[in-house]
């Protein structure tokens, strides 16, 4: 079955370096509570609000061992008034055996205000 997993961070600051860790740490965990293959991912949708423009978030996803033919794209957000700042989201599509109910879609910092319903 193709699932999709989704995860959202943000940062502080419109910074490189924030933008990168941030965004490891959060495909990191989504990977761990997934079980996530690189071979069984069909692509990495990452999405930023207007406010972040330091770097591509998707890098740090490339630089995983194993991740090199992922496809992954990186694209803004559209621009919602009182929409969350300085955000990073992930639409991960992969196969996968685990049940819908059973997928760990990860939120971090500010972003856990986004779907609270999905923590697990």
């Amino acid at each position: 079955m193709i699932r999709g997993i989704r995860g959202a961070t943000t940062v502080n600051a419109n910074n490189e370096q924030e933008i990168f860790g941030n965004t490891r740490e959060l495909i990191l965990e989504m990977i761990e509570k997934n079980q996530v293959e690189a071979t069984d991912v069909s692509s990495v949708l990452v999405t930023v609000t207007d406010d972040l423009t330091a770097t591509f978030p998707a890098k740090p996803i490339r630089e995983l061992d194993g991740w090199t033919y992922v496809p992954v794209m990186c694209m803004k957000e559209i621009n919602v008034p009182h929409g969350l700042p300085r955000c990073i989201r992930i639409m991960m599509t992969v196969n996968t055996a685990i049940e819908q109910a059973d997928i760990h879609h990860v939120y971090h910092y500010e972003a856990r205000k986004l779907r609270p319903d999905l923590l697990k």
